[in-house]
């Protein structure tokens, strides 16, 4: 086309669009190909995935990170998730993470020691993975937490 020029759109600065409010979710499992992948999992379904591979990270990453839950395997090295569970509950944080067993553990005295270490959910593996989503969509979102 002789005589026309193309017009170039004006591109202004990017409208920023607000950080969608994510569960952040603590994955505390010492089996590390388990732990990433639901990281993976998790991630892919729209949560804030971390990681600790054994109970005393995951008593200092619920100081720090402030998850809104942790996934507790029971069976850890050091302290098992009983004990790190206890020790996060004595931490007495502003907004408490749910917590959830998801252990190889599930006779009724397990779930027992779970309830009494302050575990909310108790879970078995091989991971029920619509179980585990009916547990986070119960949860309130993280801005009312």
């Amino acid at each position: 086309m002789i005589g026309r020029r193309r017009k170039t759109p004006v591109r202004g600065k990017p409208r920023s669009v607000p950080e969608v409010a994510r569960l952040r979710i603590l994955i505390t499992e010492d089996n590390r190909d388990s732990a990433d992948s639901l990281k993976t999992l998790l991630d892919a379904l729209g949560y804030d995935g971390h990681i600790a591979y054994d109970g005393e990270t995951a008593v200092r990453s619920a100081a720090t990170l402030r998850p809104h839950v942790i996934i507790m395997d029971i069976g850890l090295p050091g302290i098992n998730g009983y004990e790190a569970a206890r020790q996060i509950r004595a931490q007495n944080l502003d907004a408490p993470p749910t917590i959830v067993a998801l252990t190889g553990w599930g006779q009724h005295a397990d779930r027992l020691k779970s309830a009494d270490a302050g575990i909310d959910h108790h879970l078995v593996k091989p991971l029920d993975l619509a179980a585990l989503r009916q547990i986070l969509d119960s949860l309130p979102p993280p801005a009312a937490r």
